[in-house]
């Protein structure tokens, strides 16, 4: 009972929004320090950091021989990094693709997957060891260049960032999400980041723009092509955020005769090659690349997609523009340089604040190692001082030592040593004391002495400590700069300057085809120009609705009982003997609309639409294509109201029968055109509605159906009236269903 009432005591009270909110908040900022955002001085996340370290205890230098990546895993998990497995071997492998970083971190041996997106050997079949470029992030390590931390379990300790000789931030680039926010920074090229390092150096206060002319933009490990302006690489790196469009390479290769084919030989950074070959195999079994005939997978160690064009007069560039808009032949990297700064605040940099924050590193590992190695230097020159005393009282020290109880006591008050100058002293070995090692202890002074007074000088002058940092910089340009294998420029540049329009219907195979709506809403296409009287096949209880000839390369058009349009294109409409599929699944219908009309958009054309109320109006062709699935609302509709007619404006005339047989004809130029609302009355009625409309030049006259087939009205008088009158009676013989034609 006691411990229960101790225990109630300590209960506190707290607001539970406020207290989720501080521990949603402490989890949040647990992911972006600890998991998702690399520092901005070594370009490291913690697993990326702890795996290096590792490597580096384990002694597994470029010279070294590999080891197991278990091995390497396990040390990690189980000295430094406190999570799976899985994540951990997943970072190890990604350090070591040449295809997903730009300077590699990790020298793999085995299976560490490849660009097709095949995924690495489990961990006891592969071996690793580490790279110069990683050798050179971690230079300094063992002379206090950086600070350490205790691990999660206390046992060891371990670098809270990199002395980073090499900008890798920039050069290695890195991707994470976070909790509320996220970073993707492309890899650059590290000559290009030295050049525009050394700028900095000499012109802080400079601009942003002379930096970028020196980093030019993006280099990704899988080369491609940059096709963005200066000016918007150059906005870009000044707020931190912006896009690249990269292409893939290619070229034309001649195989004589007028014959050729396109070979990729680089494809944008990310992008899996098996299905971009898929992607494109898929649009050519679609038919939607008649220009294209086949494609093969011709790759060994270097990118080779070969293109085979379907005939000789096939433009290459506009085959290929037409790919980079398709498929990820062109992608687009967003770049959202999002990194913790040196205060382990996370936040979004411009380029030339990046630049800074790692010369400001460099600059304070620059003076940790100086003060590190004037403590070297200090403590052995105190013992060489030690040393020199020694030998100038010989025979004394030999005395004190072999005769006094306490001889390092003696010795320090005989020759006013210090206790570490007495410590060596009687370390000493018999054959040091040859005359020869005593001049070798001069020298040594007199050389430390000159260093420790470089050294000084070198603390004491900001400027010298700059060129010191300049040198340091030219010397990792020349070790992985331009000149060098890994260092070449890989992703090139080039300006779009007038993008190729090319529509859609120009790469899609142009073949005729019947398109078939039934009264249940299901939609087909057959090949080839049916006879349109054709007795179709429908499921039970359907049947006809609209049949029309059309082209693949078609739009078709359809107007619903909402006065909405729709658009689909010809092409995306299933073929086959089935039934088709419900139009609902290709364009968003009303549950309680129905579609009324289904024609073939032709441009600069007329319409005229028009409600069972008998108001209608005519609409433009651009006014009627509609761009996403939800359609287009064009005609407005009251209570009751719903859309009835949608006619081709083909002629000088309009004849409108009511449902009270009334007839009216009058000219077409007194509808009005709108490109929206409820129209204009174009028949008077006092009971029911519009039956049916018909258009029709004045010359030819209106057509009705009536025994024993078709009659031809010329003579219009008796019908011939303004819009929105009332009519007279259909003639004599016109059909009991007020319709014109039998539809």
């Amino acid at each position: 009972m006691k411990h229960m009432a101790e225990a109630v005591e300590k209960i506190k009270d707290v607001h539970l929004a406020e207290e989720l909110s501080t521990r949603y908040l402490s989890y949040a900022m647990s992911t972006i320090v600890d998991r998702a955002l690399p520092d901005v001085r070594d370009g490291l996340k913690p697993v990326h950091r702890r795996l290096l370290y590792a490597m580096r205890q384990l002694h597994l230098d470029p010279k070294s021989g590999f080891k197991k990546c278990a091995r390497v895993v396990g040390d990690v998990i189980g000295k430094y990094h406190p999570h799976g497995d899985s994540a951990v071997y997943g970072a190890m492998v990604r350090l070591a693709q040449d295809f997903s970083v730009r300077y590699p971190l990790v020298d793999g041996q085995g299976n560490f997957g490849n660009i097709d997106g095949d995924g690495a050997a489990a961990m006891r079949y592969t071996e690793a060891r580490l790279t110069d470029f990683a050798m050179a992030l971690m230079e300094g390590l063992n002379e206090n260049a950086v600070d350490f931390r205790d691990t999660y379990d206390g046992e060891e300790n371990e670098p809270v960032v990199m002395p980073s000789m090499v900008p890798n931030l920039l050069c290695n680039g890195s991707m994470g999400i976070a909790v509320g926010m996220a970073t993707n920074i492309p890899p650059h090229n590290l000559s290009e980041v030295c050049d525009a390092l050394l700028y900095l150096v000499e012109n802080p206060e400079c601009e942003i723009e002379p930096l970028v002319k020196r980093i030019k933009g993006p280099d990704f490990p899988t080369g491609g092509v940059i096709i963005d302006k200066f000016a918007t690489i150059l906005d870009a790196y000044t707020n931190g955020k912006g896009t690249f469009r990269i292409r893939a390479k290619w070229e034309k290769e001649d195989l004589g005769h007028g014959q050729y084919q396109i070979i990729v030989k680089e494809i944008p950074y990310q992008v899996i090659k098996s299905k971009l070959i898929e992607k494109i195999a898929a649009l050519l079994m679609d038919k939607k690349l008649p220009m294209l005939s086949d494609i093969r997978d011709e790759s060994a160690q270097d990118v080779r997609i070969v293109l085979e064009p379907k005939n000789r007069t096939v433009d290459a560039a506009l085959l290929m523009e037409h790919l980079f808009k398709q498929t990820d032949l062109e992608v687009r990297f967003t770049m959202n340089m999002n990194v913790l700064d040196s205060d382990t605040v996370p936040r979004v940099m411009s380029i030339k604040e990046v630049l800074k924050e790692f010369l400001n590193h460099r600059h304070n590992v620059l003076k940790r190692r100086v003060k590190f190695r004037l403590d070297k230097i200090n403590a052995r020159m105190e013992l060489l001082s030690g040393y020199l005393i020694a030998y100038l009282n010989l025979d004394e020290v030999i005395r004190i030592i072999r005769e006094d109880e306490e001889p390092k006591a003696s010795l320090i008050k005989k020759f006013e040593l210090t206790d570490n100058q007495a410590e060596a002293i009687l370390n000493m070995k018999l054959r040091s004391l040859r005359k020869l090692e005593e001049m070798e202890i001069r020298k040594e002074y007199d050389d430390l002495a000159a260093e420790k007074g470089e050294l000084e000088a070198l603390l004491a002058d900001e400027g010298k400590r700059w060129e010191a940092i300049s040198n340091e910089i030219r010397a990792t340009k020349e070790k992985f700069g331009k000149k060098t294998a890994i260092g070449r420029r890989r992703t090139e540049f080039a300006e779009v300057s007038e993008e190729i329009d090319v529509p859609v219907e120009a790469f899609i195979e142009k073949e005729p085809i019947t398109i078939i709506l039934s009264q249940k809403g299901w939609i087909r296409a057959l090949k080839g120009y049916s006879d349109l009287n054709d007795e179709f096949k429908f499921k039970d209880d359907d049947s006809l609705l609209f049949a029309i000839h059309a082209q693949t390369t078609d739009k078709i058009i359809l107007f619903d009982t909402s006065g909405k349009f729709f658009t689909v294109s010809a092409n995306e409409i299933p073929c086959g003997r089935g039934f088709g599929q419900p139009l609902r699944l290709m364009v968003d219908l009303g549950i309680n609309d129905n579609i009324c009309d289904m024609f073939v958009f032709e441009p600069k054309a007329q319409y005229l639409i028009a409600s069972n109320s008998g108001r209608g109006f005519l609409v433009d062709e651009n006014h009627i294509m509609a761009q996403t699935r939800n359609g287009r609302k064009i005609m407005n509709l009251e209570n009751g109201e719903y859309a009835k007619f949608c006619k081709k404006m083909s002629g000088d005339m309009v004849a409108v029968i009511g449902d009270n047989r009334k007839l009216l004809v009058f000219k077409s130029e007194e509808v009005p055109t709108m490109a929206r609302g409820r129209g204009v009355t174009l028949q008077k009625y006092k009971d029911g509605g519009l039956s049916d409309i018909q258009i029709f030049n004045e010359a030819d006259g209106f057509t009705y159906t009536r025994a024993g087939g078709t009659k031809t009205e010329t003579d219009l008088l008796a019908w011939l009236g303004h819009r929105a009158q009332v009519g007279k009676l259909a003639p004599f013989g016109f059909p009991k269903s007020n319709k014109f034609l039998k539809d």
